[in-house]
């Protein structure tokens, strides 16, 4: 397993776990974003859980590289969703994080399939 692979896959896994958490537990700016955007806040706890499993995905990747690249393309195609979802509601530039987050997921895949 490379560095890059090795390096995205656990700066990715902190990420959304702790994202994911945050969902889990309603956290307040997510109950407003959820609000904000038109999307039912149980919508984006069940975000939540699809993104604390890519990150737990993410680290048994680790040592299991089929799961660590289906964790990275669920997550690619979880935040392309995200950045839809902001481009909707009239506000592209609240999901560029998500954008970038896509990006990242991206070569996560990448790096994880070419290793």
């Amino acid at each position: 397993m490379s560095v890059v692979s090795t390096t995205l896959s656990i700066l990715l896994a902190v990420v959304f776990l702790s994202l994911g958490l945050a969902k889990l537990f309603g956290a307040k700016p997510i109950r407003e974003t959820s609000e904000r955007i038109g999307v039912p806040f149980p919508f984006l706890r069940f975000v939540g859980v699809l993104e604390v499993s890519a990150a737990v995905g993410l680290l048994i990747g680790l040592a299991w590289k089929p799961l660590g690249v289906a964790a990275a393309i669920g997550l690619t195609l979880l935040m392309a969703g995200g950045y839809i979802a902001h481009a909707r509601a009239k506000e592209p530039a609240q999901g560029l994080p998500a954008a970038v987050l896509a990006v990242l997921a991206g070569g996560a895949a990448t790096a994880l399939t070419l290793s």
